[in-house]
This record gives structure tokens, sequence and C-alpha cells, in this order.
């Protein structure tokens, strides 16, 4: 029991990630989790207004049950698989942190300024859920996919657009940490 309250290693969540997708690559699936959004409206009749979202969801019941399967696993890691303990976080990375007013850095993996629900209470934290809600949603629309799907699914098949998209994704994310995060906080 307690190796399973423990983190696991990065080479037991390689192998299980690579025994995933042999098994899709077998099937002739592509993961992702943005296609979800797709299906999701298309299951509410979105298909009605709009082409884009007319197609047989029903052949993409799998993918849904990812998401489920996402959101369960982690509500039972976070509740039933957790040793409560402080995170270890970098030194300098909490006093960086401190400086640009997150208090609460060091106390969990999560800032609770920024993912707590007091980011509701300021006009700035709403707008900036809304401006990073349509960025994140445009950008996987865009970019033909999310993170997982084009570092997981589309870096396994060997897809020259998934290496351009990831190489984006790391530029990206290197430009809102250390340009755009400072002048924002």
């Amino acid at each position: 029991m307690e190796a399973i309250l423990q983190p696991w290693p990065w080479y037991v969540s390689g192998l299980l990630i690579t025994a995933v997708m042999t098994m899709l690559l077998f099937l002739g699936r592509n993961f992702g989790m943005s296609a979800n959004l797709r299906t999701m409206c298309s299951v509410f009749g979105a298909g009605k207004s709009c082409d884009f979202f007319s197609f047989d969801w029903k052949a993409q019941r799998w993918n849904l049950l990812v998401v489920l399967g996402s959101v369960l696993g982690g509500f039972l890691a976070a509740h039933y698989l957790s040793v409560d303990s402080s995170p270890d976080i970098n030194s300098d990375v909490v006093t960086q942190l401190k400086s640009l007013g997150f208090a609460s850095a060091g106390e969990a993996y999560l800032p609770t300024e920024l993912f707590g629900s007091a980011i509701f209470s300021s006009p700035k934290g709403v707008l900036l859920l809304l401006v990073g809600g349509v960025l994140v949603g445009f950008g996987s629309r865009y970019a033909g996919g999310c993170t997982s799907g084009h570092a997981i699914s589309g870096l396994t098949n060997l897809q020259l657009p998934s290496l351009i998209a990831v190489i984006g994704f790391f530029v990206g994310g290197l430009i809102m940490v250390h340009l755009l995060f400072p002048l924002l906080f």
C-alpha cells in the first residue's frame, strides 16, 4: 500500500503511456483531450447549427471515457492515494512567486491566489481566465489539437506537424513564464 501512496518514478509512467499508445495505434485511434470538446458539442446538438460539429459522435465515445477516467483518477489520487505533505518546490521559485504577490507559494503545488476561488473576486482575475480560456481554445483548434494530442499521439505517429506544434508549445511556455507572467503579476 505504501508504494501506491508515493510518487511513481518517471519510467513507470512512461511505460504505461507507451502501452496505451501502442494499443491505440493497433486500434487505429488517436489520443487527445481537445477532441472531446468537439464531441461534447456534437452530443448536445451543436451539429444542427454548425457543420463542424455534425459528425458521428458515437464513434468517439471511447475518447469521452478517457476524460471521465482522468477526472475520476485525479479525484481518487487527490483524496485517497495522497500523503499530506508539503510540496518540494525549489526555494528560488518560491521566492520569485512571493515577490510577484503569491503569498501561498511553497505551501501548495498551485498558488491559491491563482487557482483558488479568490480569482473570481477581482475583475483582473476574471479577465485573465476569460482571455486565457479563449486563447487555449483557439490555440488548440488552430494547432489541430492540444498539447497531449500532439506530444503523445502525434509524436508517437512521427508527424512533423506535431513536432512543430510541440516546439511551439515549449517556446510559448517560455515566453509566458519569462516575459508575460511577470508583466501580468
